[in-house]
């Protein structure tokens, strides 16, 4: 058989990338719908619980659509579910992806920057973030996530590291909009980023804000996170898409239950710490009432107050 007419080379070229592309990864079964939350700003919410339920899909991931291009803050947790975001971004969009912050290097809002590979799109993060990069942490995390979410988190799945990391804060006009982001220290992780579309008043927390379940407190530092809230109580922002819960358009009455978590849980703690009480008998002790009903109390409470109890430990010693 002769070589094809050059038109069927054209048509057929790009069908057999489309194709390649598409079928890179397992398929994951979930509603991936963008929501707009103002003239600029959508996301995507992720479901509630823990961060293997819903096929990995537990994030929220958010991007911002300008005259110049696109902001992405996020790629969620496996692969497949940011090829899927990409996907429902092109459904929104068809500019050109300038930027992805990722607001902080834990799995469930990272592992998606592979599918976003080779589209020339610059990624930043804290600079905290690097401690756990150059850490062991993120290779045992990824070898347990390769079981637990597995095909989703295969072999194949890898890190994709920062091109750039920020310290302190950066703004910059990106095309019609104003643009103000903020490495907020050692919060929720390591280094926490958040994003703030001043134009339109919305600001993207990552996981310095959970919406409607309980928050995975980690290597965090509890009393630098307290002090983040405080800050995002008194902001002028309209809107707040959390790294996990629905967006609320109410900024203090979706800071408040992180706010008040994180005070209940180290104020109990401190006083166990300070009494000399032992854990467990200050867990079992305290009335966890106003926090029970909520998702992933029963998976995470118990090793949040534990890792606070240990923090205070650490504080007290210091100051002896």
């Amino acid at each position: 058989m002769g070589p094809l007419p050059r038109i069927l080379v054209v048509i057929i070229l790009p069908l057999v990338g489309f194709g390649a592309v598409a079928s890179e990864y397992p398929s994951v079964p979930v509603e991936m719908a963008p929501v707009q939350v103002s003239n600029h700003a959508w996301y995507v919410p992720g479901g509630t619980g823990v961060a293997t339920d819903n096929y990995g899909f537990v994030s929220n991931s958010a991007f911002v659509v300008s005259s110049a291009g696109v902001i992405v803050f996020d790629t969620l947790g496996t692969p497949a579910l940011g090829a899927k975001l990409l996907a429902a971004i092109r459904e929104v969009t068809d500019a050109p992806i300038r930027r992805i912050y990722i607001s902080h290097y834990h799995a469930d809002h990272m592992y998606g920057s592979q599918a976003f590979d080779g589209i020339g799109a610059e990624i930043i993060t804290s600079d905290g973030a690097k401690r756990y990069l150059e850490g062991e942490v993120a290779q045992r995390r990824l070898a347990e996530r390769r079981v637990s979410l597995e095909p989703w988190v295969n072999d194949d799945t890898r890190i994709v590291y920062p091109d750039r990391y920020l310290k302190g804060e950066e703004r910059f006009e990106f095309g019609d909009l104003s643009i103000r982001v903020v490495d907020v220290g050692s919060a929720h992780s390591e280094g926490d980023l958040v994003l703030f579309v001043e134009d339109d008043g919305v600001l993207f927390s990552g996981d310095i804000i959970f919406e409607g379940r309980i928050p995975f407190l980690g290597t965090s530092s509890s009393a630098a996170w307290l002090d983040v809230l405080d800050e995002m109580e008194q902001a002028d922002v309209g809107v707040i898409v959390p790294g996990h819960g629905r967006a609320a358009e109410n900024p203090r009455e979706i800071v408040s239950l992180t706010r008040n978590y994180l005070a209940f849980v180290r104020a109990s703690m401190r006083q166990a710490v300070d009494n000399w009480i032992p854990f467990d008998e200050a867990y079992e002790a305290t009335d966890w009432g106003d926090f029970i009903e909520y998702p992933a109390f029963t998976e995470a409470n118990r090793r949040n107050a534990y890792g606070i109890y240990l923090s205070l430990e650490q504080e007290s010693l210091k100051s002896q």
